[in-house]
């Protein structure tokens, strides 16, 4: 005969044990998703970006984020992702150059979005125009997203152009009239400098901003050689030795640079649209800050779309979903106005420009915002070196940049050997 008091404790065993198990089961299923983002450029995204995790969770609290320490620039953060592959410790998401991607493409690091945005009903109201989601693609995928975009402008001490004999609201059109007013400008005896040129930016996109400006290429359309030696390459690289010769230009590091003008002892500045924001927190008022076009100096000349796209790495599929809600609040009109407020940066979707309550009245009391948006319709992809060398090939560029700024050799020979030092870098073909 068996025992009702035993049936009944196993029971009451069971029961008990359901109801403590019943709560971790809860627990697993509320238990939020955390994903980890990669992204660069603190100076520039550090604020930005807690600010843009911090809004996205208190939208979203199934979703943790957890933001890597930044890399200093696009290049860092390329090598700890290469890195990451290796040893099985890629984020989740991470931020990388217009010109990276194809570095990462070529490993199959990147997850292709376009599913997700083809799946997506919200995907339609973003605000992503075909135009501006081509500078995500690579090989027919959907790369990546544009966060923020910029193109290369220059930032005009307004006061320092009137005592020079200037017109701020009539700014040099050419390399010679730049040139000439940064000669004007200079003044040993004043610590005034007339001008600086940033050749440093990453990626070489200085570099390819003078040659894209004077209708020239990187390469071959087959990729088969090296093609800023020719014409266009050699008028972009005289005009930067002129920038040293008749602007005045010193060999200096940009962060001299940026001393110099946000303190007043400076004229002109090339830079990106993206440190625009910085210029205007650093500035504070003491000068008038007034941004001009860059110039163009041929027939067809573009100018190399700069920024970074969002970028999914996740193979998971919970943290996936996650990781496109992340990607497209951040990329979208939200995240696109924060990024725009706080930095100079174009965003990728158009439709904040549009909102009173997003970034129309922003554009409107604020024009020097206004000048790469009006550049749109000269810019062409940052272009991205094919092969295992990329990286090199960027530091290569730039050690003979240094030597044109530095005075060193005559610019024609200077690319005569950059070009053969590039070419020998690039995949063999056939």
């Amino acid at each position: 005969m068996k025992n009702p008091d035993r049936r009944r404790f196993t029971a009451l065993g069971a029961a008990s044990a359901g109801a403590l198990a019943m709560p971790a089961i809860i627990r697993a299923q509320s238990a939020p998703v955390e994903l980890t983002v990669a992204y660069s450029i603190p100076v520039l995204f550090k604020d930005l970006m807690e600010s843009i995790a911090r809004e996205f969770m208190a939208r979203n609290p199934q979703v943790k984020i957890s933001l890597r320490a930044p890399e200093e620039d696009y290049e860092r953060i390329m090598q700890r992702n290469l890195r990451d592959a290796i040893t099985n410790t890629l984020p989740d998401v991470a931020f990388h150059g217009l010109n990276r991607q194809r570095t990462l493409a070529e490993r199959n690091i990147p997850v292709n979005l376009k599913p997700f945005m083809d799946a997506d009903p919200q995907t339609r109201e973003l605000g992503f125009s075909p135009s501006l989601l081509s500078l995500g693609q690579v090989g027919g995928a959907q790369t990546g997203i544009g966060f923020s975009l910029s193109t290369p402008i220059l930032y005009y001490n307004a006061q320092l152009v009137k005592e020079a004999g200037g017109n701020p609201e009539k700014l040099p059109a050419t390399w010679e009239e730049v040139d000439k007013l940064a000669a004007a400008i200079h003044d040993a005896g004043r610590n005034r400098t007339g001008l600086f040129f940033d050749w440093t930016i990453t990626g070489n996109w200085s570099w390819q901003g003078l040659v894209f400006s004077h209708g020239g290429s990187m390469m071959s359309a087959d990729e088969s050689k090296v093609s800023f030696g020719e014409a266009p390459g050699q008028a972009a690289m005289r005009a930067l030795r002129r920038m040293v010769e008749d602007g005045r230009m010193p060999d200096i590091q940009p962060a001299t640079m940026f001393q110099d003008f946000f303190a007043g002892r400076m004229g002109i500045a090339m830079q990106s649209t993206a440190q625009l924001g910085r210029f205007n927190r650093e500035i504070g008022g003491r000068f008038p800050l007034v941004c001009g076009r860059y110039p163009l100096s041929a027939p067809g000349a573009r100018l190399p779309a700069g920024g970074n796209v969002a970028m999914m790495f996740t193979k998971d599929a919970a943290r996936q979903k996650a990781a496109w809600d992340f990607i497209k609040f951040a990329c979208g009109p939200v995240g696109a106005t924060m990024m725009v407020k706080a930095t100079g940066y174009m965003p990728a979707t158009t439709i904040p420009a549009q909102r009173k309550d997003m970034l129309a009245d922003f554009y409107a009391q604020n024009p020097n915002h206004q000048i790469s948006i009006r550049q749109q319709d000269v810019i062409t992809g940052w272009y991205a070196f094919p092969g295992q060398n990329a990286l090199r090939i960027t530091d290569v560029i730039n050690d003979h940049l240094q030597t044109v700024v530095s005075r060193k050799a005559p610019a024609d020979a200077v690319l005569a050997k950059m070009v053969g030092d590039v070419q020998a870098l690039l995949p063999r073909k056939g």
